[in-house]
C-alpha cells in the first residue's frame, strides 16, 4: 500500500507530492500555486483519484472507495 500520492493540478501542472489518509476521502484540495480548488472528476471518490499518480488506500485496498461506486455526490 502507498500512502503517498503526487497531485498535479490540471490548471497550472503545479505537482505536490502529499500524504493520503488510510480511512477517508479528499474531496476539496486548493493548489498552492495557483489558488484552484480541485474536486473529484464524475466518478472518482477523491481528488487523489482524479489528479494523483497513486489512488487512495480504499481503492489500492478494495478497488473501489467508500464501499461502493462514486456517482460524484461526495
Amino acid at each position: 500500500m502507498q500512502l503517498q500520492s503526487t497531485l498535479t493540478c490540471p490548471h497550472c501542472a503545479r505537482a505536490e507530492t502529499l500524504d493520503m489518509p488510510q480511512d477517508a476521502c479528499v474531496v476539496v484540495h486548493v493548489c498552492v500555486s495557483c489558488g484552484a480548488r480541485l474536486t473529484p472528476k464524475t466518478g472518482d471518490c477523491c481528488v487523489f483519484c482524479s489528479y494523483g499518480d497513486i489512488p487512495c488506500p480504499p481503492v489500492q485496498r478494495e478497488g473501489d472507495c467508500c464501499g461502493g461506486p462514486m456517482d460524484g455526490a461526495r
